[in-house]
């Protein structure tokens, strides 16, 4: 995800509008050096230095800048034999919502995304189950996650009922079809005799 802030007018030196972070966190706030070697931040080519490797916690980069642009993010694992994970984000510094900057308060832009490690290797499991919290309080996301995941399962499911209701709709009007199509063969046939 990515975190910015609007300076309240363009530098004068360089252009730039906005501060930002990009990062790589997890989910519940685990430690993720336990199972990460580095990150892999891949910048807009005008960065002087574009390619920024993090070695540890916290996982992000800071700059100043004024437009969005796709960062090319690589995730290594200390285990040899897991390869690296490629995430785009795309940095966002304006609102979309409306055209209103909040000079008060951060911009969030963040993405769950789910790394799967299928048949992982002895060390990698162990690396995994020996994670530990950064901090023992609540995990602090710019955006409410299992909200948005119950909201998603509600309109996923208000979706269903819709599709299932104009199912059964469209089967008992293909009944009458048929029942008037039946109907209209036997006078038919009749006329005929």
């Amino acid at each position: 995800g990515n975190t910015a802030k609007y300076f309240g007018k363009k530098r004068e030196e360089d252009g730039h509008t906005h501060q930002w972070t990009v990062y790589v966190k997890s989910y519940k706030n685990e430690d993720m050096s336990s199972y990460v070697k580095k990150v892999h931040f891949k910048l807009h080519e005008s960065y002087a230095n574009p390619n920024r490797v993090v070695t540890k916690p916290p996982f992000e980069v800071r700059e100043t800048g004024w437009g969005e642009f796709e960062i090319v993010i690589k995730v290594y694992f200390i285990d040899p034999n897991e390869r690296p994970v490629t995430i785009y984000h795309i940095l966002k510094l304006f609102q979309t919502e409306n055209n209103v900057i909040n000079i008060k308060k951060d911009l969030v832009s963040e993405f769950y995304d789910e790394i799967i490690f299928q048949d992982p290797s002895v060390m990698m499991s162990q690396l995994l189950s020996s994670n530990r919290q950064l901090t023992s309080g609540p995990v602090k996301h710019g955006i409410d996650f299992d909200d948005k995941k119950e909201k998603t399962i509600n309109t996923i499911l208000n979706a269903k009922n819709k599709v299932r209701l104009e199912i059964t709709d469209l089967k008992d009007r293909l009944k009458v079809a048929k029942e008037a199509i039946n109907k209209y063969k036997t006078e038919i046939a009749k006329s005929n005799e």
